[in-house]
């Protein structure tokens, strides 16, 4: 029994690097009775018969998974965004950053087509969140190198709305990798997913990057659920004013003396942010008790 990382998963087989082999294997079927998929960047003990057909075995404790994109043992999120062609909706990029805060995971945001727009209102807002913030142009280049210098040494996850420049950006960062990358509907505003499975890429010294679908609007839905009273913990700028509040079970939203909603009201919070969490309170209240308490090793 040998023991390799998932580097790519599509159609129900799995892509497993062991060394410097290459095995496709399928799952075995008590994964599925288990109610768990292994991922992509799962590390794994597969096995090999006589026939030459792998099988995942078993799967390794991991640091953190989730559910959109598939991805386990992530150091960081590369959650991309952009001002134009197509405008990035802040409340996805906040709903990722909370569900990867909730799993000790480290977001950076990464604005693409700079070259387009400079997206100045948009870096503010994660900046002065204090989130690490990257501008970039997959187009001329420019903040690629930034980029590399972020990702370097760590295991990051590309995501982002489609269109956006995911693979265009890791185009740059390996070019020999040539991914399919799409243009972007003028009219709608939207772009055509050009990825279509996750997949993690090598890029040398220690770094790798997975590459993930883009999400359509409507797909946030898709996201792992947040507990109502998990959800103050995963905006970090909250973090100083937690325990100020008038009332010690203080939902941030129409309690008086808030704490949260006095820095919101003295422009220490990003209005942008502090409505993104409204709304995910809101998705949260209506999350059944069975499906918050899911879990999926």
């Amino acid at each position: 029994m040998a023991q390799g990382v998932i580097i790519k998963s599509l159609s129900g087989f799995y892509t497993v690097a062991a060394g410097d082999e290459r095995i496709t294997c399928k799952a075995r079927g008590r994964f599925r009775h288990d109610g768990m998929s292994p991922l992509v960047g799962d590390r794994v003990e597969v096995s090999v018969d006589a026939q030459g057909r792998g099988r995942v075995d078993s799967v390794l404790p991991r640091r953190n998974r989730f559910i959109r994109p598939a991805v386990a043992n992530v150091d960081q999120i590369v959650m991309f965004a952009a001002a134009v062609n197509p405008v990035s909706d802040p409340f996805l990029i906040d709903r990722v950053a909370a569900i990867a805060q909730l799993n000790d995971c480290e977001t950076v945001i990464c604005i693409n087509k700079t070259d387009l727009d400079p997206a100045e209102h948009l870096r503010g807002i994660y900046e002065n969140a204090g989130f690490p913030v990257v501008c970039c142009s997959a187009e001329t280049g420019q903040g690629v190198e930034e980029l590399h210098a972020v990702i370097r040494g760590k295991t990051s996850a590309f995501t982002g709305n489609s269109g956006v420049g995911k693979s265009s950006v890791l185009n740059r960062l390996l070019p020999e990798l040539a991914l399919p990358t799409g243009e972007v509907s003028e009219k709608l505003g939207r772009g055509r997913h050009t990825t279509r499975h996750v997949e993690l890429f090598a890029l040398g010294e220690e770094t790798y990057v997975a590459d993930t679908p883009g999400f359509a609007s409507f797909e946030v839905e898709l996201l792992d659920p947040i507990r109502c009273e998990d959800l103050q913990h995963a905006f970090r700028e909250f973090q100083p004013f937690l325990g100020g509040c008038r009332f010690p079970d203080c939902r941030h939203l129409k309690e008086p003396d808030c704490a949260v909603r006095a820095a919101l009201e003295a422009g220490k919070i990003a209005p942008e942010r502090y409505r993104s969490y409204e709304r995910l309170y809101e998705i949260a209240k209506s999350i059944p008790e069975w499906e918050k308490n899911k879990q999926n090793p």
